[in-house]
């Protein structure tokens, strides 16, 4: 079943699928959810709008850096990055995998296309990183390699 997995480069047309796995991945593990949860909504936006629109923002930052697997045509995740020549750091801001396809290892691969996307483009360090709340990604950075090295608290009030 994973062997027809392919991971490839991002199309424009792939975007509208991103943003609903995005959607369908991630309740109960973005700050967007979070803040709406304990300020309540504002803007006349939910915080799947909101969340949506950070892969909008991904896929026009860095769309070379923006892979998605797919097997039989059907796309059943993605990972977004993004290239700091300055500093030669390569950060994945999103990493998203539809509910039926969890657990066939999709998410370790997409990591390792990103990291190695990172190395051919002459980065020196990755990072990645996730909400106290996610468990997945809780385990899985660690078992890819990553190393934590800081927590950080967000704060947030209405105005």
């Amino acid at each position: 079943m994973n062997e027809n997995i392919v991971i490839r480069h991002y199309n424009p047309e792939d975007l509208a699928k991103l943003k609903e796995i995005t959607v369908d991945s991630f309740g109960g593990v973005t700050l967007e959810q979070m803040i709406e949860q304990k300020l309540g909504a504002w803007n006349e936006q939910t915080w799947k709008q909101r969340k949506a629109a950070h892969i909008d923002e991904d896929c026009a930052a860095n769309p070379a850096g923006v892979f998605v697997a797919e097997r039989g045509g059907e796309i059943l995740g993605y990972i977004t990055t993004r290239i700091d020549e300055a500093n030669a750091r390569g950060r994945i801001p999103n990493l998203a995998v539809v509910g039926a396809a969890r657990g066939l290892g999709l998410g370790r691969r997409l990591i390792q296309h990103a990291l190695d996307y990172f190395r051919r483009s002459g980065m020196k360090v990755a990072q990645i990183e996730t909400m106290a709340a996610n468990a997945i990604g809780q385990h899985l950075y660690p078992s890819c390699g990553f190393e934590e090295v800081a927590r950080q608290v967000h704060y947030a009030m209405k105005l």
